[in-house]
């Protein structure tokens, strides 16, 4: 086997971390089938001596819950002191493993991910093959997905709106789940097939995620009132746990997953305008103000030349990107790139949620018309979003991709509104989604991330994924229909089989790259896990257990990165002496 690139301290850190978690959860299988196997001994010796006289209280038994964690042992994880838990951890303490195998499990598991994704994107182990673009093959494709999926997912919603109570379903969460999802496949097709043509429509679609950003989190921090710092810091565990570790285990920068730092900084700035003096969020001239001051401060930072460079060179550490193909470029290049590109769009997903109930009120006006006035209203916005997208369409969206960029950040959010606007011009449109795209919308963070490694192939540190991942080399079809049967293997209890017929995924599959199938499995079992580590290691109400673990995980992190220097230093004395 041939590792691509050195040995880092990072690297060694993690296998030092993850090694002893995953014998422990081992041993946790071993003491839990020991102890079931005890029982069930017990129980059958007093039947033979007399069948129904055991009573045993409901309160004492082990009610487990999903992966074997029972609802006393996580209060008790949560009670005891970090340090505490260390020590048992560390004297593998049979209680303790046996209280805590759900989360010995997750850990583990996690860490076998991230192993995986090495294995596949740094070792030749597994084959390459280059992309190859057919414009006739991705529509098809992709249509023929959107076929299936409508005859097997059209799901209708009645869920109600939170401000009026009426069921009109403007941009609900199904229906922004949905948008995340069709446009994520078609950004992950993009980057399969190198399909360079349609460079113009992916900008849009990630200034679509971005304005989700502003509209989301608007609207939560808004409504909700919530500021808490368990909740800031959830939603920072949620955007940045993965790509953290996937940064450690792979040896690249932050920045070449620039949709995380992205999210992270829109995230951030949000929750910045609105928890500063939130209590007068409610006063319509304080929210201008505030808005206007996000217009400001992206004029500042982004359009003024040289402040950018000034305001974020303290930060080059962390979002400093260099491009092994592109070496002489400045180390902020990308990021001033990316987050230029889509610098006003969260904002206008900030306006666009504060209105939101003002709209909603209108379209229940509106729905509430005589026929031929409300049929004559919505024919004419339809009208005028259609001239307004064949405007965009002709005169921006046909630009070279250079000149594009030049106006994305000024104009992407036309499209947006346009979408909105038709996607919404009808209840029935509004209450009607494609369940399999709102699957796929919940898990595009992890799906982003991990095609650079399981999906494509980049073969070094911060390289960009320009091969794909092959398992049988020089044979596409036989790769296909293998990583068909491994799909199929590890998706036996999968939500999409609850979703598709399996008749049909089969078909489907083998013709739409079956690799995507198994990326899509090991994203949503990401996705799983990322939440679960979140609710064990961040209390939703309690600010001083939270500090504790957070000292805890740098003090652990400190220690293990020391002792993989130490390590690592140890040949190369041998070496020398």
């Amino acid at each position: 086997m041939v590792v691509s690139g050195p040995i880092t301290p990072g690297q060694v850190s993690f296998l030092l971390g993850v090694i002893p978690v995953f014998i422990a959860w081992i041993y946790s299988e071993f003491l839990e089938y020991k102890k079931s196997a005890s029982h069930s001994k017990v129980r059958s010796d007093n039947n033979l001596v007399e069948l129904g006289k055991e009573t045993v209280k409901e309160d004492d038994r082990a009610v487990l819950l999903e992966g074997g964690l029972t609802r006393s042992a996580s209060a008790k994880f949560h009670s005891s002191s970090g340090k505490t838990n260390l020590i048992r951890f560390l004297t593998m303490e049979d209680s303790f493993l046996l209280e805590n195998r759900a989360i010995l499990r997750a850990m583990a598991e996690f860490g076998a991910i991230l192993v995986y994704f090495y294995i596949c994107d740094r070792t030749n182990l597994l084959g390459e093959s280059t992309k190859n673009y057919n414009r006739d093959l991705f529509l098809f494709l992709y249509a023929l997905l959107i076929i299936v999926s409508a005859m097997t997912s059209l799901t209708k919603h009645n869920d109600k709106s939170t401000f009026s109570g009426k069921t009109m379903q403007y941009l609900s969460r199904h229906q922004t789940e949905e948008w995340k999802g069709w446009m994520q496949v078609l950004f992950l097709m993009y980057h399969y097939f190198a399909a360079t043509e349609m460079y113009n429509a992916i900008r849009v679609f990630i200034a679509a995620y971005v304005w989700m950003t502003g509209f989301g989190n608007f609207s939560y921090y808004y409504i909700r009132k919530d500021f808490s710092l368990a909740r800031f810091t959830q939603m920072m565990w949620r955007l940045n746990f993965f790509v953290a570790f996937c940064c450690i285990v792979l040896n690249n920068d932050y920045t070449l997953y620039y949709i995380c730092p992205m999210h992270t900084l829109f995230t951030l700035m949000v929750y910045g305008a609105l928890g500063i003096f939130n209590k007068y969020n409610e006063i319509p001239s304080v929210m201008a103000v505030k808005i206007l001051a996000c217009f400001l401060v992206v004029i500042f930072i982004w359009e003024i030349p040289g402040v950018f460079e000034i305001f974020w060179s303290p930060l080059s550490f962390l979002l400093g990107y260099t491009d092994p193909a592109k070496p002489d470029l400045s180390r902020l290049h990308e990021w001033h790139f990316r987050s230029g590109l889509d610098r006003y769009i969260w904002i206008i997903g900030m306006i666009y949620a504060y209105y939101h109930p003002n709209v909603e009120k209108w379209m229940e006006k509106l729905e509430e018309c005589e026929t031929k006035r409300k049929f004559s209203i919505k024919a004419s916005v339809i009208a005028v979003s259609l001239f307004v997208g064949y405007m965009w369409y002709e005169y921006i969206y046909k630009l070279d991709k250079v000149t594009y960029n030049k106006y994305h950040p000024y104009t992407s959010w036309i499209p947006i509104t346009v979408y909105i606007c038709l996607r919404n011009s009808t209840q029935q449109l509004r209450s009607c989604n494609l369940t399999l795209f709102a699957w796929l919308g919940k898990i595009t963070l992890e799906t982003y991330i991990s095609q650079f490694h399981i999906w494509l192939r980049s073969d070094m540190p911060n390289g960009q994924p320009k091969w794909l991942l092959s398992f049988i080399p020089e044979y596409p079809l036989l790769n296909f229909m293998l990583t068909t049967a491994i799909y199929i293997l590890v998706s036996k209890f999968s939500p999409l089989f609850h979703i598709l017929p399996t008749v049909l995924i089969i078909v489907v599959l083998f013709i739409f790259l079956p690799s995507l199938a198994l990326l899509l499995q090991i994203s949503h079992r990401l996705f799983e896990l990322t939440n679960t580590l979140k609710s064990v290691f961040i209390p939703t109400k309690d600010d001083r257990r939270l500090l504790h673990n957070f000292i805890a995980g740098v003090a652990i992190s400190l220690c293990l990165y020391f002792t993989s220097l130490v390590l690592l230093h140890i040949p190369h004395s041998t070496v020398s002496s």
